[in-house]
């Protein structure tokens, strides 16, 4: 995998549109506290979508991109109930035990949302087929991914208002490799010594 692409990619890509991702970053953060949390990941998911159009189509987000996933609040609202409930359990245990059931879901659901919007899966098939490219061919290149996310968004977290920047570019760098490793799957394998492309 060609990280420096990626990196480059979200950069250039969260520079370019730097005033409508804080914008949006702020509203889904805002609506996420204000709703108590009930609303984060169904925001969250209308965030992502509006990135990978910004990637794929060079469409500018906007704020009301936020609310284009409204349909998948009921799935999106069990899974996160589901994950605070395992990471309470991991945390009332020891401090580690929280962290490793945070990373693991991180790890094995990445490409989770995207996959419910942008292929329209339902949540399980989406949590399977995130696992699936997770393990699929390197899985140190993944576990890189991985590490590369939560570093970007913990540097966020540890600065005032520093989430507004880190969060859209860490968000864009995964869906970035995201469309690498669906375009790469739907490449049609062909015989070695075949050179026609008909």
């Amino acid at each position: 995998m060609n990280f420096k692409h990626h990196l480059e990619t979200a950069w250039r890509l969260t520079l370019k549109n730097i005033v409508p991702l804080i914008l949006m970053t702020l509203v889904m953060t805002l609506v996420t506290v204000f709703s108590f949390g009930l609303l984060g990941m169904v925001v969250l998911a209308g965030y992502c979508q509006a990135i990978l159009l910004m990637i794929r189509e060079n469409r500018t987000p906007a704020i009301g991109d936020l609310f284009s996933q409204m349909h998948l609040f009921l799935p999106l609202l069990v899974f996160a109930i589901l994950l605070i409930i395992a990471s309470a359990i991991g945390f009332s245990l020891f401090y580690l035990p929280g962290i490793a059931v945070l990373c693991a879901v991180t790890f094995a659901c990445l490409y989770m949302l995207p996959l419910m919007t942008d292929r329209k899966m339902k949540l399980q098939d989406a949590i399977q087929q995130s696992w699936q490219m997770a393990v699929r061919g390197n899985i140190a290149d993944h576990v890189v991914v991985v590490i590369l996310y939560i570093g970007f968004l913990a540097i966020g977290g540890s600065v005032f208002l520093g989430t507004l920047l880190t969060q859209p570019f860490a968000t864009v760098f995964v869906l970035s490799v995201y469309l690498e490793r669906t375009a790469a799957e739907e490449t049609p394998v062909t015989n070695a010594g075949d050179t026609n492309p008909y």
